[in-house]
């Protein structure tokens, strides 16, 4: 029986406890409720004031902005009153001289006029002079107009002639004097040895009966060894002794060595003369590098390609006109680095230019042409610059020259062969030389006779003096020279002297 009523009280506890948390939730959302509104009427006051911060700002900021901008326009209001005041004075002071130029216009058209009127009178007197001339003379203007200036010419080229004549040998004598100052200043400071080392391709033997070891059995000796080496060998009657013939100057130094050292070992068969010709080949070739590094090193020419540099040390064994070239070519690029400083030209152009001039020597017999185009060639594309690419190439003037440096060095390696004691020339060589020389004086009209002097250095050409005058006798020797110059290869300087004599001849009866 008590059960139902624990049910209906459980019931009412339960609906009791349900209606009481009802009121505490709704107490609580109430609060939160009255802190969110707190809490969004707080930040909407502190919005409310910074907007009404910021306001202030902006309107400070416009403020200030407004009055710099009325400041600024104020300073440009002022700056252009002030130009336009210094514009105002400008205008007035053109418009002063635009009066005072108008004015002198005037004054110069008064004179014009004046000097015209003078002109006329002056026109109409020398009119009236003209016809008087004319009248008393018995001659028109024309014929007197040509017999003046048949007179003039004449008195113009005698004065000419010898004003020529004048100015060249005073040109003549302070070029000579300074050229010499400057040769012998820089001979002295290069100072080098007369010549003393030709090219030979002779090897001395101990005794005659080396050479029947040489040539060997059936002469395999001697073939073997022309084959190896690629020259000639003359075994002939000269005593002790056999010659070595090639046109290649390495090879027949590689050639010579070979059999020097064939004949120091006396062991001459086919294996070992292919192996010391072996050897010898090195060996020249490590010279040849060595040489064109030292040739480079006394010149004081540094940073050439090693190609340059090997092509270089092959001229140590080549002459010309008994002048070894590699010294030759150390000796030119010393000179014309003395005459370019001396100059103020560019030395290590000159020194370089002066080094590599005769580079096409090293290989003009493998290559077809000159050994200055040669030279050039190979050395452009060696990365040598084209400055000093262009001395080497008109140092015989087969290309224009481009730069004084191209002038320094053709003058210095003129010095260096011309020197005395630098070269030999052959009897037949110096013949032919000699009789260029005169053929070419010769050739031109007017010349009776001609001679080559001072073993070949002067030639004097002996002119008819009714064909030529004193001033064609100053053009033929201007010819004569230029002539020489394109037409003949040859040290140093030649001189040209053209002699013109009058003789007038009687006999007492």
């Amino acid at each position: 029986m008590n059960s139902p009523w624990l049910i209906v009280g459980g019931l009412m506890a339960v609906a009791a406890g349900a209606i009481l948390g009802y009121f505490v939730r709704h107490l609580q959302l109430e609060r939160e409720s009255k802190s969110r509104q707190a809490n969004a009427d707080r930040f909407l006051e502190e919005a409310q004031a910074r907007a009404r911060e910021t306001e202030l700002k902006a309107r400070d900021e416009a403020l200030r902005l407004r009055d710099e901008g009325e400041g600024e326009l104020s300073r440009r209001r002022a700056e252009l009153s002030r130009e336009e005041e210094r514009l105002q004075r400008r205008r007035s002071e053109v418009d002063r001289r635009l009066e005072g130029l108008e004015k002198r216009d005037q004054v110069l058209n008064k004179r014009q006029s004046a000097l015209d009127r003078r002109q006329n009178e002056i026109d109409e007197l020398q009119g009236q002079t003209l016809a008087e001339l004319q009248r008393v003379s018995g001659m028109t203007e024309e014929e007197a107009k040509a017999l003046l200036l048949a007179a003039v010419e004449k008195e113009a080229r005698a004065d000419m002639a010898r004003i020529i004549r004048q100015i060249e040998e005073t040109a003549q004598e302070e070029g000579e004097r300074r050229a010499r100052e400057l040769i012998a200043d820089a001979i002295q400071r290069v100072a080098s040895d007369h010549v003393a080392e030709v090219s030979v391709s002779v090897v001395p033997l101990p005794s005659d009966e080396m050479k029947g070891r040489i040539i060997g059995r059936n002469g395999r000796n001697i073939r073997a060894f022309e084959q190896a080496s690629g020259v000639d060998v003359v075994v002939d009657d000269t005593p002790e002794a056999v010659t070595i013939s090639c046109f290649d100057s390495v090879r027949r130094e590689v050639a010579r060595r070979s059999m020097e050292k064939l004949v120091l070992d006396g062991r001459i068969h086919p294996a070992n003369i292919e192996k010391i010709v072996d050897q010898c080949r090195n060996e020249v070739e490590k010279l040849i590098g060595e040489e064109g590094e030292k040739a480079a090193f006394d010149a004081g020419v540094p940073g050439l390609h090693p190609e340059i540099l090997k092509k270089m040390g092959r001229l140590k064994f080549r002459t010309s006109y008994g002048q070894n070239q590699l010294a030759h070519a150390v000796e030119t690029a010393q000179l014309a680095g003395v005459i370019a400083s001396e100059l103020g030209a560019n030395v290590e152009v000159s020194k370089a230019g002066g080094l590599l001039h005769d580079l096409g020597k090293a290989m003009d017999h493998e290559v077809e042409g000159t050994h200055a185009s040669i030279g050039a060639e190979f050395a452009r594309r060696h990365g040598v610059p084209p400055t000093v690419v262009n001395t080497i190439a008109s140092h015989h003037h087969e290309v224009d020259q481009e730069s004084v440096e191209a002038v320094i060095v053709e003058a210095a390696d003129a010095i260096s062969g011309a020197r005395p004691g630098a070269r030999r020339e052959s009897l037949e060589q110096y013949i032919k030389r000699v009789r260029g020389l005169e053929d070419i004086a010769n050739s031109f009209q007017g010349v009776s006779q001609s001679y080559a002097l001072q073993a070949g250095r002067e030639i004097r050409v002996i002119v008819q003096p009714e064909s030529i005058d004193d001033l064609d006798a100053t053009r033929l020797a201007r010819d004569v020279a230029k002539k020489i110059e394109e037409g003949m290869q040859y040290p140093g300087q030649i001189k040209v002297t053209v002699i013109r004599e009058t003789r007038a001849i009687d006999y007492a009866k």
